[in-house]
């Protein structure tokens, strides 16, 4: 059997990681549980992050990468700014719903519980957070170019706004089990764009 080289066994570290805490949080995962799901030694954490805290800031930054590459591809897609404004947050409806298990928003599992926990961690969350605001303001000064957007709001406060909104209806989805809070930001979301 051929040994994994060592990227691919950091990577499935936290793919396992990312996995479990999706489901149960950052602090609810003990060390154990996570080598025992990924199935490495715990001297293979180690090697790769000398700290939970190290580790939780690689998870973060890995979730980022990904996560903007989608955005990027969304945003980039065929039609006006407003449809693809749209459409970003129609595939966060349909990705971050209550019957939805993998490929939850980490902003929204772990922020405000890491957020108290680690500086660093949360410097990472704020990073990330502001990149994707950035990529949202970017594809409304598109859409208010065009036409396809009416509100003569700032690109970047309108952005942010909308991007608020949706953090808040994921947060009700969740303590609610409905999908009901999607379907409203995603209302509100038009009616900003068209005043």
């Amino acid at each position: 059997m051929m040994k994994k080289p060592a990227a691919d066994t950091r990577q499935h570290i936290l793919d396992v990681a990312r996995s479990l805490m999706t489901v149960k949080g950052y602090t609810a995962v003990g060390l154990g549980e996570l080598l025992s799901q990924a199935g490495v030694p715990k001297g293979s954490f180690y090697h790769y992050f000398r700290s939970k805290e190290e580790f939780g800031e690689a998870l973060l930054h890995a979730y980022f990468s990904e996560y903007l590459t989608r955005v990027d591809a969304l945003m980039a897609a065929d039609g006006t700014g407003a449809e693809r404004i749209v459409g970003y947050f129609q595939y966060w409806a349909r990705t971050q719903g209550t019957d939805v298990l993998e490929g939850k928003c980490l902003v929204v599992k772990l922020g405000s519980e890491v957020c108290d926990l680690s500086e660093d961690m949360r410097a990472v969350l704020d990073t990330g957070t502001q990149a994707i605001v950035k990529r949202i303001a970017s594809t409304v000064a598109e859409g208010q170019s065009d036409g396809s957007i009416k509100s003569t709001a700032d690109a970047r406060e309108l952005g942010e706004s909308l991007y608020q909104i949706w953090l808040g209806a994921s947060l009700m989805a969740k303590l609610g089990k409905s999908e009901v809070p999607f379907a409203n930001a995603l209302g509100t979301t038009r009616r900003l764009l068209a005043h």
